[in-house]
């Protein structure tokens, strides 16, 4: 073992301190000039993609895809770093590579569900299925998407619980904010109503929601009615529709729904709610008899 000594720290200092110091340098480098193009690049290509996507779509699939560039060339580099560091200061580089070869063996069988959850989350990313700021239902659980890797998926549901899914356990990907979201409410009104009449104050309503200036950015086509959709136990349901700009659809169902009840109390047409009507021995009523 050479003598420690003053001579001995500057002669290694320059021979092999000063290489270490170039090489973490020039990974710092690398890294920072990944972290200011990068995000150019992939905003041209994710701009010059087949699909039609808004501008908000564009923006989510142009973060979601950073978050994994950006963690998988952090990886990256600081492997590479630390490989050349180690050969500089003279570690034996071939025999850990060969260790970690048959240690990637050994664990490769028991590591199926980790490789069958990469290769899902790559086909994820891909086929742009979700991205992040998405609200998506997958492995029978609902939420907005804050997170994407490729091995896992990372919601908040409505109570702020956060859910990790595991990619390869994702079957079938709900997205529910994707290019368009959808009002699609049903309203009852009583057996009495004239339903033409308020056929036309919810067409009216919904018209007059689409026309609020603070509404009409969110909203792509009015809320109107598209059918009478049941003749329930305690009312007759009629099916209104209307599409909205991506995640807006539950704050404008919930504005329709406030202007419909007061349109309603106003013209006089009854919301009914469940009742039942019994005879105690009375005789029922006469109804009209078809004429011959």
């Amino acid at each position: 073992m050479p003598e420690l000594s003053w001579a001995n720290v500057v002669n290694w200092l320059i021979n092999h301190g000063i290489p270490i110091l170039i090489i973490v340098v020039v990974g710092a480098i690398l890294w920072f000039a990944l972290s200011r193009f990068l995000p150019r690049f992939v905003r041209r290509a994710v701009g010059q993609t087949k699909y039609k996507e808004s501008k908000e779509g564009l923006e989510k699939r142009t973060n979601t895809l950073l978050a994994i560039f950006k963690g998988m060339a952090r990886v990256l580099i600081v492997i590479v770093v630390i490989i050349m560091v180690l050969d500089e200061v003279g570690v034996p580089i071939a025999p850990v590579l060969a260790g970690f070869g048959i240690a990637g063996v050994a664990i490769g069988f028991g590591a199926q569900y980790l490789i069958r959850d990469l290769i899902a989350g790559i086909f994820i990313i891909l086929e742009n299925q979700y991205r992040v700021g998405d609200v998506v239902r997958v492995a029978d659980i609902g939420g907005l998407v804050e997170y994407i890797t490729l091995r896992k998926t990372v919601l908040r549901d409505l109570d702020g619980i956060v859910h990790h899914v595991p990619n390869g356990e994702i079957k079938t990907a709900s997205n529910f904010t994707r290019h368009f979201s959808r009002v699609n409410l049903n309203v009852s009104v009583g057996y009495g109503t004239d339903l033409d009449h308020a056929i036309g104050v919810i067409n009216r309503v919904g018209k007059e929601l689409a026309d609020d200036k603070d509404w009409r950015q969110k909203i792509i086509s009015p809320p109107k009615v598209e059918r009478v959709d049941s003749l329930g136990d305690s009312g007759i349901e009629i099916k209104i529709l209307g599409d909205v700009k991506p995640i807006q659809q539950w704050a404008v169902m919930g504005e329709l729904r406030l202007r419909l009840k007061k349109a309603f109390d106003a013209e006089g047409i009854e919301i009914p709610w469940p009742h039942t009507k019994v005879y105690f021995g009375n005789p029922l009523p006469d109804f009209p008899k078809k004429k011959d």
